[in-house]
């Protein structure tokens, strides 16, 4: 029996459209590498402030974001610079002391590693920012930021989180 032209044609576009689609590898690379190139440009923001559970940050409004300098983190138990431990709070507190004379020479280390490492001689007094809980005794935080002045850091910045703007 003879096929219709018309019976021909949707049988071979029956067959046709069996066959699995192929894909195009080409299109599906670009948009990989484009997502790759994003996620490195973007990565950048990121945290640099370490994080940790042992310290309870207090929230403020603040707009900027915190620069990548010394961190000196004050837990409910140590002092700590730049993650390793400096000093017992219980110790710190209980002296009369205003400068905390283990935590001065950890920071004077550090600035010298910073200038050993070719930081710009234009920037006149280095920088540390201060991560302690809500928590800590006013006393203790003015100890440590005369330490840090002392050391010779002359910006001192205090860590907080961000929270959203309230609007009135």
């Amino acid at each position: 029996m003879k096929q219709s032209r018309r019976a021909r044609r949707m049988q071979r576009n029956h067959i046709r459209h069996k066959r699995a689609p192929a894909f195009n590898l080409v299109s599906l690379m670009d948009i990989f590498t484009i997502l790759v190139f994003f996620l490195l440009v973007n990565s950048s923001d990121g945290e640099v402030l370490p994080s940790t559970k042992s310290v309870e940050l207090p929230e403020s409004i603040a707009e900027q974001k915190p620069r990548q300098n010394v961190v000196v983190m004050v837990t409910e138990r140590d002092i700590l610079v730049q993650g390793s431990a400096i000093a017992r709070v219980s110790s710190v507190t209980s002296s009369e002391v205003l400068v905390i004379d283990s935590l001065k020479v950890a920071l004077e280390a550090q600035n010298q590693r910073r200038v050993l490492q070719g930081a710009p001689a234009s920037a006149s007094a280095p920088e540390v920012t201060i991560m302690g809980s809500k928590e800590i005794p006013y006393n203790l935080l003015k100890k440590v930021m005369a330490t840090c002045t002392e050391a010779g850091y002359g910006k001192i910045s205090l860590a907080v989180l961000q929270k959203a703007a309230q609007e009135s």
